[in-house]
C-alpha cells in the first residue's frame, strides 16, 4: 500500500507541475555548449517561457511527455518513497534513543532513490525527448520528433535495443543520489525538529507540508547542476551504435558546460526548477506521515480530503565523438 499511495500521490503532482517541467527541461537546453551571448534566447525567464511555447506551439505543448510524466512518477517515487518508509516504520533510521540518523536517513533516501530512477529511466528519457520537441522557431537542443511514448521506445528499442533504452541511467544516477538523499533526509529532519519545538499540532498535516517546503528547496539547491546535465545526456543525438555525439558522459558533460557556458551560468535553474519540486514534494509528501504509517489516515488528514542527427536550429553545432552514457 505504501508503494501504491506513493506513486499516486507524485501523480496527482505532476498533473499540475508537468508545465514546469517542460519549461525547465527547454530551458535547461537552451544555450547549450554555447558562450553566453553566442546564441538566440528563446526563453528569457520562467513566465516568458510560458507564453512563448503558448503562443508558438499551443497551450496543449505545456503538457507534452504528460503520460510518460506520470508514469515516471509513479514508478519513481513509488518505489523511493515506498522502500524508505518501510525503512523507517522498520526502525532502520534511527538510534537506540529514538532520533533520526542523519547517515541512515541519507544513505536509505539515495538507494530508494536509485532503484526507483534507474528502472524508470528509459520513460524519463522520452519524457526528455519529448519536452524538448518544439516549433523549430523556437527549438533548443536536439529534436528527436517522436510522436508518443509508445512509438519512442519502440523505435529506440529496434535500433539501439535495451542497451539504448537505458542509455544515460548511469549518468543519471548521481542526480538522483544527490537529490534523493537530501529530499528525505531533510523532510524527516524538519519534520522532527518541528514537533520536538511544537510549533503545530501533534499529527498536523502542517507539520508535514512545513518540512515538505524546507525540503524542497533544499533538494533543489543540491541537485539542480546534476538535473542541467542529466537533461543534456539524455537529449543528446547518437550514432548509429547508440553512442553519445556530444558528451561521453557526466563528468565530460560537467566540465564541457563549466568550460563553455560557465559554472554560474546555471544558477538560474535553481529558481526555474523549484516550484516544479516544491510542488512535487508539496503533493506527495503531505500524505507520507512517518509517526503512523498508516496511508489513508495521512490521506484524510489533508483538509478537502529524432535518431537522426541534426544540428539545433539556428545554431552551429560541433559533436565530440565519445561514448556516450548518460541521466533521474
Amino acid at each position: 500500500m505504501d508503494f501504491l499511495m506513493s506513486g499516486l500521490a507524485a501523480c496527482g503532482a505532476c498533473l499540475f507541475t508537468n508545465p514546469l517541467e517542460v519549461v525547465k527541461t527547454r530551458m535547461q537546453l537552451q544555450g547549450e555548449l554555447r558562450a553566453p551571448g553566442t546564441y538566440q534566447r528563446h526563453y528569457r525567464n520562467v513566465f516568458h517561457a510560458f507564453i512563448t511555447i503558448g503562443k508558438v506551439d499551443g497551450l496543449a505543448a505545456l503538457q507534452r511527455g504528460l503520460a510518460p510524466a506520470l508514469l515516471y512518477q509513479f514508478l519513481m517515487n513509488g518505489i523511493r518513497l515506498g522502500t524508505y518508509g518501510l525503512a523507517e516504520a522498520g526502525g532502520y533510521l534511527h538510534t537506540a534513543e529514538g532520533t533520526l540518523n542523519p547517515v541512515r536517513s541519507a544513505a536509505a533516501g539515495a538507494l530508494a532513490g536509485v532503484m526507483g530512477a534507474y528502472l524508470g529511466s528509459p520513460i524519463y528519457m522520452v519524457k526528455t525527448h519529448l519536452q524538448a520537441q518544439a516549433a523549430t522557431e523556437i527549438a533548443v537542443g536536439h529534436q528527436y520528433n517522436h510522436q508518443g511514448m509508445f512509438q519512442a521506445l519502440t523505435k529506440i528499442g529496434q535500433k539501439h535495443g535495451l542497451v539504448g533504452l537505458w542509455r544515460g541511467a548511469l549518468g543519471g544516477l548521481p542526480r538522483v543520489i544527490v537529490g534523493s538523499s537530501t529530499q528525505l533526509c531533510t523532510f524527516s529532519s524538519t519534520k522532527d525538529l518541528m514537533t520536538q519545538w511544537e510549533i503545530f499540532p501533534p499529527q498536523s498535516w502542517k507539520v508535514a507540508l512545513a518540512a515538505a517546503m524546507v525540503s524542497g528547496i533544499a533538494v533543489v539547491l543540491a541537485m539542480t547542476p546534476f538535473d542541467v546535465v542529466s537533461t543534456r545526456l539524455y537529449n543528446q543525438p547518437t550514432d548509429a551504435q547508440g553512442k553519445g555525439l556530444m558528451y561521453r558522459g557526466l563528468l565530460d558533460a560537467l566540465l564541457q558546460t563549466a568550460r563553455t557556458e560557465g559554472i554560474f551560468e546555471q544558477k538560474p535553474q535553481v529558481f526555474r526548477s523549484i516550484m516544479q519540486h516544491f510542488s512535487i514534494l508539496t503533493g506527495d509528501q503531505r500524505c507520507w506521515d512517518r509517526e503512523g504509517s498508516d496511508w489513508s489516515q495521512a490521506v484524510q488528514s489533508r483538509p478537502g480530503s529524432r535518431e537522426e542527427l541534426t544540428d539545433f536550429p539556428g545554431q552551429e553545432m560541433t559533436y565530440s565523438q565519445g561514448l556516450g552514457v548518460g541521466n533521474r
